[in-house]
């Protein structure tokens, strides 16, 4: 891997925000990624809509964009698979996601088949 770890988040979290922009014609407001030992973990902040925030006022309501959201990104979720292993040089064994309605966000956790964190210099 000749790329930093930081430069290497950056790209994650870009291309992340794309993925997002092409396939939920939609981008959060920020996106952080994090390289942890065989994860990649991605905090999206602000991808709930005014409106899914009203829905989101009744247990129902949060139920239902929960479920919304999660069968979503589970439609796209190979294409991520595949975007993350180009980029790491890693298989991606599993994907973990759970969005907050109370704060708007989504996190996004990629199980790597080997320690990606590792493979940086300890330079950074």
């Amino acid at each position: 891997m000749e790329k930093s770890k930081g430069a290497l988040e950056a790209e994650i979290s870009k291309l992340l925000t794309q993925w997002e922009k092409d396939f939920l014609s939609r981008g959060s407001i920020s996106v952080k990624t994090d390289v942890l030992r065989d994860m990649i973990i991605v905090n999206l902040r602000g991808i709930l809509t005014p409106a899914e925030y009203k829905v989101c006022e009744t247990k129902e309501g949060m139920l239902s964009i929960k479920r919304m959201r999660s069968d979503l990104v589970e439609c796209g979720v190979e294409e991520l698979k595949r975007m993350i292993a180009a980029i790491t040089e890693k298989e991606v064994l599993s994907f973990h996601t759970d969005i907050s309605t109370k704060t708007g966000e989504r996190v996004m956790v990629f199980k790597l088949d080997s320690n990606l964190e590792k493979s940086f210099t300890t330079k950074e």
